[in-house]
This record gives C-alpha cells, sequence and structure tokens, in this order.
C-alpha cells in the first residue's frame, strides 16, 4: 500500500482474499482515501489469493502475526466466534451502523445478540435468467416467466429443441451441496436437519417434490447431461446452449462482460420459481463477505474505525462499488438502497430491481452446520436425479448419513435455529 503513517498512527493491517479486478482496485483506492483522510489510523494493505487465504491465516493466527482486519464469508462467523477468533463489533461500531442493516441479513453477522462482523455485500445463489426471444419463438410469453416448478417443467420442455436445451441448473454433488439451499428452503420451509442439529429430517415428504423437479429435469433430457463447467460458470448461456438458466447474481457480470449486445438485450431475469407459485417464499440464500476484527487484535478500535468508515458510513462510497460490479452483488444496507433508487444507471439496469426486490428479499442465509450434510443432501438429489436409486431411498440414505454426521462430530445442540 502506498503511503506512510503519520507520526504517532495507529498502523492496523488488513488482509483482503483476491476478488475480481474491480474489486481490488476499489479497496486500493478507498483505502488511500482513507489513509488520507485523516492521521490517526493508517491502513497496510495486503490482498491475498483466495486459494491460500485460510492457509496464511491460520499460520499468521499460530505465529500471533495475524491481521487486525480481514474478509471472512457468512458461513465462518458462527464458528469463529465458538473458536474466540472474532471481537464483538458492538461498541466500537456505532449502533446506527448495524440498524442500518437490512432485516433479513442482520442475523448473518450476530452470534447471540452481539455483533462480530459488518457486511459488505450479498449474491443471491439462485437467479432464473431466459432468453426473450427464444420464449417468444416456443409460444411462451416472456413477460410471464415460469413462477411454480411445474410451469418451469413445461418451458423447460418447449423450449427444448435440436442442440439446445431447455435448462440449465447444477447436477454434480459439489455444486448441489450449496447452489440447492434456498430451494430447500423453498420446499420444506428449512434445512433436512432439526434447528438445534440433533435430529436428521431429510425424509419429510416436502422434499419429494424438490428431488422430483432435479430428476425431471435431467431424465427428460431438458437440461445437459455433461456439463462441462459447473453451476457457476454462466458459459452454456452464453454459448446458446441453453435458453435458460439457474445460476448466482454473479452471472450478470458474466453475462455482461461476455460482449454479447444481442444476447443481453434478451436476456430476462426472474426470481427462481417457486415449489406452489409463492414469490415470497426464499428460492435462494444470500453468500458474501464480510469484514471482521481479529480478537487478539491490538488496535480493535482502529480496525473497527477503519471497517466503520469503508462499509458503514458513507451510502454513495458503497452504491460506486456496486455499480462497478455492472449491479451483480447487492447492497446489505437501506441507506445504500435509497442512494442506488436516486441513480437512474442503477434503476434503469435491467437485472438489478429485479433480482434486489424479488429475489435478495426473501433470501435466507446460508447454513452454518458442516459440509457433509449438504454433501448428504446432494448426494439425495443427484443419486435419485440420475437414476441411481429412487427419491425414497435417496432420501432415506440421506438422512442416515446426516444422523452419522450428527452423532460422529457430535453436533446436537450446537445449532442456531
Amino acid at each position: 500500500m502506498k503511503g506512510t503513517a503519520a507520526a504517532g498512527a495507529t498502523t492496523i493491517s488488513f488482509w483482503q482474499t483476491k476478488f475480481e479486478d474491480y474489486q481490488q482496485k476499489w479497496f486500493a483506492d478507498q483505502i488511500a482515501k482513507y489513509n488520507s483522510s485523516q492521521n490517526k489510523v493508517f491502513v497496510k494493505y495486503t490482498v491475498v489469493p483466495g486459494d491460500v487465504f485460510e492457509t496464511k491465516l491460520k499460520a499468521a493466527q499460530q505465529a500471533g502475526t495475524q491481521p487486525d482486519v480481514a474478509t471472512t464469508n457468512y458461513g465462518s462467523i458462527s464458528d469463529g466466534v465458538a473458536q474466540g477468533k472474532f471481537a464483538e463489533l458492538d461498541g466500537k461500531i456505532p449502533a446506527e451502523a448495524f440498524a442500518d442493516i437490512k432485516d433479513n441479513v442482520k442475523d448473518f453477522v450476530k452470534v447471540g445478540d452481539k455483533n462480530y462482523a459488518y457486511p459488505m455485500l450479498v449474491e443471491p445463489s439462485t437467479v432464473l435468467y431466459y432468453r426473450a426471444d427464444l420464449a417468444k419463438a416456443a409460444g411462451l410469453d416472456p413477460e410471464k416467466p415460469p413462477t411454480t416448478w411445474d410451469e418451469l417443467i413445461d418451458w423447460s420442455a418447449k423450449l427444448t429443441k435440436g442442440k439446445v436445451k431447455g435448462m440449465t441448473i447444477a447436477s454434480t454433488k459439489a455444486d448441489l451441496s450449496w447452489s440447492s439451499w434456498g430451494l430447500q428452503y423453498n420446499a420444506c420451509g428449512r434445512l433436512p436437519i432439526s434447528d438445534d442439529w440433533s435430529k436428521a429430517e431429510a425424509t419429510s415428504e416436502c422434499y419429494t417434490k424438490l428431488l422430483q423437479l432435479y430428476q425431471t429435469l435431467f431424465q427428460k433430457k431438458y437440461m445437459p447431461q455433461t456439463p462441462k463447467v459447473g453451476y457457476p460458470d454462466a458459459a452454456p448461456y452464453v454459448n446458446g446452449e441453453v435458453a435458460m438458466m439457474a445460476n448466482g447474481s454473479w452471472a450478470v457480470g458474466q453475462l455482461k462482460d461476455a460482449k454479447k449486445p444481442e444476447l443481453l438485450k434478451n436476456t430476462r431475469v426472474a426470481a427462481f420459481p417457486s415449489v406452489d407459485g409463492d414469490p415470497k417464499k426464499p428460492t435462494a440464500t444470500l453468500g458474501g463477505w464480510t469484514l471482521t476484527v481479529d480478537s487478539k487484535s491490538k488496535n480493535q478500535d482502529g480496525a473497527a474505525d477503519f471497517i466503520n468508515w469503508l462499509l458503514a458510513s458513507d451510502p454513495q462510497r458503497m452504491a460506486e462499488f456496486f455499480k462497478l460490479s455492472g449491479y451483480s452483488k447487492f447492497t446489505v444496507r437501506t441507506s445504500v438502497d435509497k442512494a442506488l433508487a436516486s441513480t437512474p444507471e442503477a434503476t434503469n439496469d435491467p437485472f438489478m430491481k429485479i433480482i434486489n426486490d424479488q429475489v435478495v428479499q426473501f433470501g435466507k442465509q446460508e447454513p452454518g452446520y458442516p459440509l457433509d450434510i449438504s454433501n448428504a443432501f446432494a448426494d439425495a438429489i443427484e443419486s435419485s436425479m440420475k437414476g441411481k436409486a429412487d427419491i425414497k431411498a435417496s432420501l432415506e440414505a440421506a438422512n442416515a448419513k446426516i444422523e452419522r454426521t450428527i452423532q460422529q462430530q457430535r453436533l446436537a445442540g450446537k445449532g442456531n435455529g
């Protein structure tokens, strides 16, 4: 980081996971502004590649050289607090800053009634993208996208023509383990384990409909049978291999970066259909990033001041970030929503308002339980969709795996509802 600390200033270290190039530039520019705006705190900025971030951070923590501030995903907060990694931020960041966080995001950074992080953004895991021109050619009304799973199957059937499949959605365990969380909530109003993590609940009848959705799309060959890329990659849609796509909000950035104006012009977005058409039921979980202060930091107040300035103060600062993202990521603060509402570029974006109002508003927090639980349910989806076992047997197998995980990892009572 360019610049030097003023005499008597407190130096804090900030490790940030490497993201897209525009993000790195935004962070660097903002930190330079912060450092020059006052002479009490100086931020030393380090970008760490994502594939080694956790390894380097753990080594630094063991050596006592951990950063004062670090990027942290939502799913790591609860476990991190249990391990004593994060400092409480109440009293260090103004209460009004936490009050500004949207209601369905507030609990993402809390453990109990205490705040241990400040959120930066959310990215809904599941959005429906579709080709309006292909829908119209198939006799479908592109202004009335499917709202139920049955309607989605009907659209997928009618849009499957020649080499073009009607739909693409996750089909491998690695992708299904996390991309189906929102649809699990949609099907049953919860995840396949009790709130306190003491009992598996994967055999609940409501999950049958979810597995039937995946099974029908795959076995009717309305979706690619051997996808070349994973769920987060929009390439099949960009390349014209599919007419509809389930993907996260980040796919908006991929579509804009593709430099295919006709594709962009003909693309529409909608909330992913609900099991029964209820638009207020969640269809996506909200992943994203926060900034945390290390519990062993000797400069917690300075670290918190920087976080407050960067993420929780001037709404225009974060509004500019979302503009740079191509509106593919979404705000967590009501004041930033208001700032964007007065920005013509944001209000005229064909995707932002729909995703924000119809998806983000009803999104749920990602579960904090071990990945083994998610993998067990993903196995059930993949097994049934590809005909390795019927739906009932697949769910029973998932239930047994979850029960074993609860016992082996002593999870009972550790859930937070």
